[in-house]
């Protein structure tokens, strides 16, 4: 920790900030694969850019700084770092997910990990006494988003680490809906964070990246074993790009955060909605956990119009609103998570925990409100059947 005690200076000083040999107040590209050494069994800390680079060094040290934890670690991908991850786990072993869990995340466990007899149980983690009832002898992690992908369910973190502890589990938490300046996981117990750095800390939506962060040495050990064997690692340029974005996550958080409050008290007012899922209401069933665990209810939302509607016509009729994959950059971003985010997840599943297809996912950019709310608007207006 530098010469500050606030998070908003952490984000631009954190980490390994500059560059000594030059005095550059960024951290410089450093575009290799390889370094010279002085001698054999002798260099300068550096052999081999899988297994370090002095600009993705920097990321590590800054993220890891951010959340409060031990060691950080860059990854190619969201899902590459999930991936590793779970690689700490091994045949037999078991861990229990979210029930409204991001797609991606169940299909790798689902599709990939599985060839390997790792298994998963899906359970509402919002609930202490189910998670804690899924509990068996071969479940060794319980993986947690919070707020949840899609329906933006809060799951107590503090509650999972002690049920983890209890146990003898490995507990992680993905923190890309929240980033670190809203909510950090280790300061309530939890063993592993997990980003998708593409969200909101890259936020302009120009790179793939995927970041962990752990909370003691052994953990780092092992992860960092497990990254340097497996080789999928951020390259110098995105690290880069990642540290300039960081930069400005607390005053880019700020405007997508007032933006979201806004656009949540519009829908739930409006006739056409029939149902809105936005954890910063104080009658949803997580605020209060949510409110002792992150700064604010974040910058996501989810909605369904009302049957006299057609979501097809809403997509098509936005303008300024983007329908694409992905969440967390300046611009406002719709999905429909059935067939886009979550399409991997079976229908029945899907159906039984909510995500329906009438669902719609919006991830509130820092666009001016009038004008965020005036495309959502007239689209709503247009989908409205003439018979209705």
């Amino acid at each position: 920790m530098g010469t500050y005690e606030h998070i908003e200076s952490a984000l631009i000083h954190g980490g390994i900030y500059g560059d000594k040999t030059t005095g550059a107040v960024n951290t410089p590209i450093y575009q290799t694969s390889t370094y010279e050494q002085e001698s054999l069994g002798k260099h300068k800390g550096y052999e081999y850019s899988r297994t370090g680079n002095p600009t993705r060094a920097a990321l590590e040290s800054l993220i890891a700084e951010l959340e409060r934890g031990t060691a950080g670690f860059a990854f190619a991908s969201g899902m590459a770092a999930i991936a590793a991850v779970l690689s700490l786990l091994k045949s037999g072993d078991n861990v229990i997910i979210s029930d409204n869990v991001y797609g991606g995340t169940f299909r790798i466990l689902d599709k990939v990990w599985g060839n390997f007899g790792i298994g998963y149980k899906i359970v509402d983690t919002s609930d202490l006494t189910a998670v804690e009832r899924a509990v068996t002898p071969d479940v060794k992690a319980i993986l947690v988003e919070t707020p949840s992908n899609p329906l933006l369910t809060i799951t107590d973190l503090a509650g999972i680490a002690r049920l983890a502890k209890k146990y003898g589990l490995l507990s992680i938490a993905d923190n890309t809906f929240m980033t670190p300046y809203l909510q950090r996981p280790i300061e309530h117990g939890i063993d592993i964070v997990v980003h998708s750095a593409t969200k909101y800390l890259g936020g302009h939506s120009d790179l793939i990246a995927g970041l962990v962060v752990v909370n003691d040495n052994s953990l780092a050990e092992r992860l960092g074993f497990i990254q340097n064997a497996t080789g999928g690692i951020l390259q110098p340029f995105d690290s880069f790009l990642l540290i300039r974005s960081i930069k400005t996550l607390g005053i880019r958080m700020d405007r997508h955060v007032e933006n979201a409050a806004h656009i949540a008290d519009y829908l739930k007012a409006h006739e056409g909605v029939k149902k809105i899922y936005y954890p910063g209401f104080p009658d949803n069933s997580g605020y209060e956990i949510n409110r002792q665990q992150a700064k604010n209810g974040g910058a996501m939302l989810s909605f369904e119009l009302t049957e006299e509607h057609d979501i097809r016509i809403f997509f098509d009729e936005l303008r300024l609103v983007a329908l694409a994959e992905s969440l967390g950059g300046v611009e406002s971003l719709v999905c429909h998570p059935a067939s886009m985010t979550h399409a991997s997840i079976p229908q029945d599943i899907r159906e039984k925990v909510g995500i329906t297809e009438r669902l719609i996912r919006l991830s509130v950019g820092i666009e001016n409100i009038e004008d965020i709310r005036n495309d959502i608007e007239q689209a709503i207006k247009k989908s409205k059947r003439a018979n209705s």
